[in-house]
Formats: C-alpha cells, structure tokens, sequence
C-alpha cells in the first residue's frame, strides 16, 4: 500500500493511535524503530531543529518541503506534515499539498491561523474569516482530487484555531464545514478541559486527533481515556524535542565538570543511525568492503 493507504487503513481501526512527532529524520527514524504505526512533522520542533528559531512561521516552504523530504526518505511509516496556512492564497494551499505530496507525506495538514502563524498552545493567535478558512480547505481537497486522478494520494488534515479567539462553537463550526468540504481528518486546537474535548468529538465526524502539549492548554489524559473520549489519533509534537535538549543540556553541563551522564553505547548508536544494515547490504561489493576495513 502507498503510505496515504497505510494512513487511512490506520484511522479505521477502532483505536486511539500514540503518535509521537519527529522533528527531523532521525527522530522519525527512531520513531519508526520503536514501532509506532505513524508520525508527524512538528513544525514547532522543526523549526527549533533546523533553523535554532520558534515556531512563528520563519521557515519557509522550501525549507519545510525539504525537512518532509528527508524524513521520507528515512522511514517507511506514514508521515503526516505541517502545511502551516498553506503559504499563501488558495493555490499556494494547492501548491503545497502537491509539494508534500511529491515528497512522500501521507497526510498534510492546512491550518486557519492568520500567517505568520504561531504554535497552537502560544499567546497571540488569531484565525482568518470563514471564507477563508473555507476556501484553504477546499484548495486542499481540490488539490487530494487531482491528484488522484493522477494516481497520486492524500489526505487533508484540516485544523481550526479558533478556540482560543471566539470559543469552542466557533471552532466545531468551522471543523464540521472542513469536514463537509472533504477534509479526512479533522484537528481542533487547543480544548481546555475533558469536557470540551468530548464535545469535540461528539460534535464531529470522522477521524479526530488531539494535540498533547505537555503543559500546554489540553489536559494530557491517558491513551485509553482519548479513545473513550473519541479521538483516533493522539500527537505528541514536543515530547521527543523536549527529552533531546533536556539530555544535551545535562550532557553539556556535565562535561564542564568532566563528567559523562548515562548515555546509549557506540555500538547501539551506529546500529540505531544505521549502519549495521549498510555494512550488511555493502557486502556484495568488494571496494565497499575495502571501505569498511578502513574504517
């Protein structure tokens, strides 16, 4: 099955999948190794990790286009990606979703932040107007169809912040129209209590996904208490970024004192970034061999 396939067969099981978010490719390789069924591209993350900066819309497409494209490359698991507001009018939205598309993502997801859009647990977000959210969704989809009239797949995650400005009822409104335009996935950011959550999900069709920030505005509920609520995935886009800079900061202030922490060992470290199975697949040749004794 194409990874788009591999996506849709996964919103249909009767579960709520754990999805931690990657940042890069070695992180959503890591992901993968640990046998989780899918992941996602953290913008927030990303941006920390590629360009040291937050996550207020200063990577630009291409940027993002190629992180997408390197964590492809790396893992065969379903990646959905952050569209962001889809850089532009409509067609830019279509443009994207053609983009990440090309570059392997199962899934992308279109937001309706005002750009430059900001992380959904930060001050300072405000949404466009209905129509507008309204029409980047219906270029996305628009984009999903022809696309697969090509023999290419997609599928749409839409997602609303309007939560935070004008209250949950705004938000499940804009979310049921996403969902009449055509989007597979529907992602309101930001409810601030198990009430609101079940709302939600009771409000909606379809496959539904929470955002876990930890100590961000969504309480961080149990696996089994996000499927009882009703949600199918559950994303975790900082955990992975916040335990790598919190091991590097304690790793960094113990070699001030000439102190090394527990770490993973050399031999799991190259077997983990792969090079147990390049040795194996070099065998076959004999100036690859060379290589490898001289190394």
């Amino acid at each position: 099955m194409t990874s788009a396939e591999t996506l849709r067969a996964l919103l249909a099981e009767d579960t709520c999948h754990i999805m931690p978010c990657c940042f890069d490719a070695l992180s959503a390789k890591l992901i993968a190794q640990e046998g989780y069924a899918l992941t996602f591209m953290s913008g927030f993350a990303a941006s920390a990790s590629r360009i040291g900066a937050p996550d207020l819309g200063l990577m630009s497409y291409g940027e993002v286009l190629d992180q997408v494209r390197n964590i492809t490359d790396a893992t065969d698991i379903p990646l959905i990606g952050d569209g962001d507001t889809g850089y532009g009018n409509a067609m830019n939205v279509r443009r994207t979703v053609a983009g990440f598309a090309k570059a392997g993502a199962a899934s992308i997801m279109i937001e309706d932040q005002l750009a430059p859009k900001r992380c959904g647990h930060t001050p300072g977000k405000a949404v466009v107007s209905r129509d507008e959210a309204f029409d980047r969704v219906r270029a996305a989809v628009d984009e999903r169809e022809a696309l697969r009239a090509r023999g290419g797949d997609i599928l749409i995650l839409a997602r609303t912040d309007a939560r935070h400005e004008h209250g949950l009822g705004e938000a499940i409104d804009r979310a049921a129209k996403f969902a009449e335009i055509g989007a597979d996935i529907l992602f309101v950011e930001a409810p601030r209590s198990e009430g609101e959550m079940r709302e939600v999900c009771r409000s909606l069709p379809g496959p539904k996904m929470a955002n876990i920030v930890e100590g961000g505005d969504t309480p961080d509920l149990p696996n089994a208490a996000l499927h009882d609520i009703g949600y199918t995935i559950a994303a975790y886009p900082l955990s992975l970024m916040a335990a790598a800079m919190q091991a590097m900061v304690t790793t960094l202030r113990a070699m001030r004192q000439d102190q090394r922490p527990n770490q993973m060992d050399f031999g799991s470290l190259r077997s983990r970034i792969g090079f147990d199975d390049y040795y194996a697949a070099s065998e076959r040749y004999e100036s690859s061999l060379r290589l490898r004794s001289d190394d």
